[in-house]
């Protein structure tokens, strides 16, 4: 009977993460380099093998690294909800511009080629990849959220409330 509720007791106070100091070097050490190859990625998606998505989801994986390495609340306080909702914003908003502009001016949507008549120069360049970007921005932003919110509810908490 008293087993049992130490063993209880255990369970309770077993977390999701385990701080080791090798992990945590370890997750400071790669972390930069794993951030810089997910710009990387979304950068060269329109002249090379990646994209948006891609590099978005190894941005992403930067934040999942930081909350196995140093715990999942500690992360949570220290980006904050308002990150991965900003990033998806941002990223809805700079898709938007860049598509319904070019409409604006006269072309398609997404048509990159109108920006050209206005002086920007490698505009069909330019334009894809700042979409990239856009689109990196939200898929970061979202498997941020999504750690987060699968994460509080690994944790009982409360299913999914950010704030």
């Amino acid at each position: 009977m008293i087993g049992e509720s130490n063993d209880a007791a255990a369970d309770d106070e077993r977390t999701l993460y385990v701080e080791s100091p090798i992990i945590m070097a370890t997750v400071r050490v790669i972390t930069p380099f794993v951030f810089t190859l997910g710009l990387f990625v979304m950068f060269h998606g329109a002249d090379s093998s990646g994209g948006g998505f891609q590099g978005g989801v190894i941005v992403g994986t930067v934040v999942v690294m930081l909350g196995i390495a140093f715990g999942i609340e500690m992360t949570r306080e220290w980006i904050g909800p308002q990150l991965a909702v900003g990033f998806v914003g941002f990223g809805v908003l700079a898709f938007l511009l860049v598509g319904v502009g070019s409409v604006l001016l006269g072309g398609g949507f997404l048509e990159y080629a109108v920006y050209a008549d206005y002086g920007v120069p490698h505009a069909s360049k330019y334009g894809i990849e700042l979409v990239e970007l856009a689109i990196g921005l939200i898929v970061a932003g979202i498997v941020t959220g999504l750690f987060f919110i699968i994460a509080a509810g690994m944790n009982g908490e409360d299913g999914g409330d950010l704030e």
